[in-house]
Protein backbone atom coordinates (compact mmCIF):
# COMPACT_ATOMS: atom_id res chain seq x y z
CA UNK A 1 0.00 0.00 0.00
CA UNK A 2 1.68 3.23 -0.93
CA UNK A 3 2.73 6.26 1.61
CA UNK A 4 -0.08 9.09 1.64
CA UNK A 5 0.72 12.12 -0.08
CA UNK A 6 1.50 15.35 1.92
CA UNK A 7 -2.04 16.58 1.13
CA UNK A 8 -3.62 13.73 1.94
CA UNK A 9 -2.21 13.55 5.31
CA UNK A 10 -3.29 17.02 5.57
CA UNK A 11 -6.40 16.49 4.50
CA UNK A 12 -6.75 13.84 6.91
CA UNK A 13 -5.20 15.63 9.72
CA UNK A 14 -7.61 18.28 9.07
CA UNK A 15 -10.99 15.82 9.07
CA UNK A 16 -9.23 14.16 12.05
CA UNK A 17 -9.03 18.08 13.95
CA UNK A 18 -12.99 18.03 12.93
CA UNK A 19 -13.74 15.33 14.49
CA UNK A 20 -12.25 15.62 18.05
CA UNK A 21 -13.31 19.37 17.95
CA UNK A 22 -16.57 18.10 17.87
CA UNK A 23 -16.50 15.94 20.90
CA UNK A 24 -14.54 18.08 22.92
CA UNK A 25 -17.26 21.04 22.30
CA UNK A 26 -19.97 18.51 22.78
CA UNK A 27 -18.78 16.05 25.68
CA UNK A 28 -16.03 17.96 27.28
CA UNK A 29 -12.12 17.75 26.68
CA UNK A 30 -11.57 15.78 29.83
CA UNK A 31 -14.41 13.30 28.84
CA UNK A 32 -13.22 12.79 25.41
CA UNK A 33 -10.70 10.15 24.88
CA UNK A 34 -8.35 9.17 22.05
CA UNK A 35 -10.34 6.04 21.85
CA UNK A 36 -13.67 7.91 21.40
CA UNK A 37 -11.80 10.39 18.68
CA UNK A 38 -10.70 6.81 17.20
CA UNK A 39 -13.43 5.59 16.72
CA UNK A 40 -15.70 8.69 15.59
CA UNK A 41 -13.26 8.67 12.98
CA UNK A 42 -13.49 4.69 12.15
CA UNK A 43 -9.47 4.17 12.74
CA UNK A 44 -7.63 2.65 15.51
CA UNK A 45 -6.81 4.60 18.58
CA UNK A 46 -3.02 3.60 17.65
CA UNK A 47 -3.81 4.88 13.69
CA UNK A 48 -4.25 8.56 15.22
CA UNK A 49 -0.92 8.58 17.09
CA UNK A 50 0.67 8.64 12.89
CA UNK A 51 -1.26 12.20 13.09
CA UNK A 52 -0.74 13.23 16.91
CA UNK A 53 1.08 12.47 19.92
CA UNK A 54 -2.05 13.17 22.41
CA UNK A 55 -5.23 14.41 22.44
CA UNK A 56 -3.54 17.91 24.20
CA UNK A 57 -1.38 18.30 20.74
CA UNK A 58 -5.38 17.95 19.20
CA UNK A 59 -7.01 20.62 21.53
CA UNK A 60 -3.83 22.98 21.44
CA UNK A 61 -3.98 23.17 17.21
CA UNK A 62 -7.76 23.52 17.56
CA UNK A 63 -7.54 26.43 19.65
CA UNK A 64 -4.54 28.06 18.61
CA UNK A 65 -5.09 28.33 14.98
CA UNK A 66 -8.84 29.53 15.53
CA UNK A 67 -7.72 32.16 18.12
CA UNK A 68 -4.77 33.42 15.86
CA UNK A 69 -7.18 34.13 13.10
CA UNK A 70 -9.83 35.76 15.70
CA UNK A 71 -7.28 38.36 16.95
CA UNK A 72 -5.74 38.99 13.70
CA UNK A 73 -9.31 40.55 12.88
CA UNK A 74 -9.17 42.12 16.06
CA UNK A 75 -5.92 43.74 15.85
CA UNK A 76 -7.10 45.03 12.00
CA UNK A 77 -10.08 46.40 13.33
CA UNK A 78 -8.12 48.59 16.14
CA UNK A 79 -5.05 49.39 13.29
CA UNK A 80 -8.31 50.70 10.97
CA UNK A 81 -8.97 54.76 10.91
CA UNK A 82 -12.65 53.52 11.26
CA UNK A 83 -14.65 55.60 13.99
CA UNK A 84 -15.23 54.75 17.34
CA UNK A 85 -18.77 53.23 16.68
CA UNK A 86 -17.90 51.05 13.39
CA UNK A 87 -15.15 49.70 15.39
CA UNK A 88 -17.15 48.13 18.16
CA UNK A 89 -19.63 47.00 15.48
CA UNK A 90 -16.91 45.32 13.68
CA UNK A 91 -16.01 43.75 16.51
CA UNK A 92 -19.40 42.69 17.38
CA UNK A 93 -20.13 41.41 13.87
CA UNK A 94 -16.47 39.50 13.86
CA UNK A 95 -17.37 37.41 17.25
CA UNK A 96 -20.57 36.57 15.57
CA UNK A 97 -18.72 35.43 12.48
CA UNK A 98 -16.55 33.21 14.71
CA UNK A 99 -19.77 31.74 16.36
CA UNK A 100 -21.19 30.82 13.04
CA UNK A 101 -17.67 29.61 11.77
CA UNK A 102 -16.28 28.09 14.16
CA UNK A 103 -18.83 27.09 17.05
CA UNK A 104 -17.10 24.37 18.31
CA UNK A 105 -13.57 26.12 18.83
CA UNK A 106 -15.63 28.71 20.99
CA UNK A 107 -17.38 26.38 22.76
CA UNK A 108 -14.03 24.11 23.70
CA UNK A 109 -12.87 28.04 24.81
CA UNK A 110 -15.65 28.82 26.59
CA UNK A 111 -16.06 25.31 28.39
CA UNK A 112 -12.46 23.98 28.65
CA UNK A 113 -10.14 27.14 28.72
CA UNK A 114 -10.00 27.15 32.93
CA UNK A 115 -8.73 23.56 32.81
CA UNK A 116 -6.85 24.03 30.01
CA UNK A 117 -4.46 26.87 31.32
CA UNK A 118 -3.91 25.06 34.37
CA UNK A 119 -1.09 23.10 31.90
CA UNK A 120 2.24 25.08 31.04
CA UNK A 121 1.55 24.12 27.01
CA UNK A 122 -1.33 26.19 27.57
CA UNK A 123 -0.18 29.47 28.95
CA UNK A 124 -1.10 31.48 25.97
CA UNK A 125 -4.74 31.18 26.77
CA UNK A 126 -4.70 33.52 29.76
CA UNK A 127 -2.83 35.88 27.46
CA UNK A 128 -5.33 35.92 24.78
CA UNK A 129 -8.16 36.24 27.41
CA UNK A 130 -5.80 39.11 28.79
CA UNK A 131 -5.47 40.41 24.88
CA UNK A 132 -9.51 40.25 24.51
CA UNK A 133 -10.09 42.33 27.71
CA UNK A 134 -7.86 44.98 26.02
CA UNK A 135 -9.58 44.77 22.63
CA UNK A 136 -12.73 45.51 24.08
CA UNK A 137 -11.54 48.12 26.63
CA UNK A 138 -9.53 49.99 24.56
CA UNK A 139 -12.69 50.26 21.99
CA UNK A 140 -15.15 51.11 24.59
CA UNK A 141 -12.61 54.07 26.04
CA UNK A 142 -12.07 54.98 22.63
CA UNK A 143 -15.71 55.05 22.49
CA UNK A 144 -16.17 57.11 25.70
CA UNK A 145 -13.36 59.82 24.57
CA UNK A 146 -14.78 60.32 21.11
CA UNK A 147 -18.41 60.96 23.10
CA UNK A 148 -20.06 57.67 20.62
CA UNK A 149 -20.47 55.95 24.21
CA UNK A 150 -21.77 57.47 27.64
CA UNK A 151 -18.98 59.49 29.44
CA UNK A 152 -20.67 57.50 33.24
CA UNK A 153 -19.98 54.34 31.75
CA UNK A 154 -17.65 51.78 33.97
CA UNK A 155 -15.48 50.35 31.49
CA UNK A 156 -14.99 47.62 33.37
CA UNK A 157 -18.56 46.34 34.01
CA UNK A 158 -19.23 47.58 30.06
CA UNK A 159 -16.47 45.27 29.23
CA UNK A 160 -17.76 42.22 30.80
CA UNK A 161 -21.36 42.64 29.53
CA UNK A 162 -20.39 43.08 26.17
CA UNK A 163 -17.99 39.66 26.40
CA UNK A 164 -20.82 37.95 28.63
CA UNK A 165 -23.56 38.46 26.03
CA UNK A 166 -21.68 37.74 22.85
CA UNK A 167 -19.88 34.64 23.67
CA UNK A 168 -22.82 33.06 25.55
CA UNK A 169 -24.73 32.64 22.61
CA UNK A 170 -22.56 29.77 21.51
CA UNK A 171 -24.53 28.07 23.74
CA UNK A 172 -27.78 28.80 21.97
CA UNK A 173 -27.03 29.82 18.40
CA UNK A 174 -27.29 26.96 16.03
CA UNK A 175 -26.30 27.89 12.34
CA UNK A 176 -29.25 27.20 9.61
CA UNK A 177 -31.95 27.63 12.56
CA UNK A 178 -33.86 31.02 12.68
CA UNK A 179 -32.21 34.22 12.26
CA UNK A 180 -28.61 34.43 10.93
CA UNK A 181 -25.36 35.30 12.78
CA UNK A 182 -25.63 38.42 10.82
CA UNK A 183 -29.06 38.76 12.16
CA UNK A 184 -28.39 38.46 15.67
CA UNK A 185 -25.27 40.30 15.43
CA UNK A 186 -27.63 43.69 13.68
CA UNK A 187 -29.91 43.27 17.05
CA UNK A 188 -26.71 43.24 19.39
CA UNK A 189 -25.18 46.03 17.69
CA UNK A 190 -28.91 47.94 18.28
CA UNK A 191 -29.64 46.80 21.26
CA UNK A 192 -25.81 47.70 22.81
CA UNK A 193 -25.44 51.25 21.23
CA UNK A 194 -29.00 52.26 21.07
CA UNK A 195 -31.22 50.64 24.17
CA UNK A 196 -33.83 49.29 24.33
CA UNK A 197 -36.13 52.00 24.93
CA UNK A 198 -38.82 53.14 22.71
Amino acid sequence: MPEPTTVEARTRRTELLAIAAQLFADKGFRNTTVRDIADAAGILSGSLYHHFDSKESMVDEILSTFQEELFGQYDAILASDDDARTKLERAVRVSFEAIENHPHEVAIYQNDADFLGTFDRFGYLKDRNAQSRQVWVTLIEEGVRTGVLRDDLDVTLTYRFIRDTVWVAVRWYRPGRGLSHTDIADQYVRILLDGISA
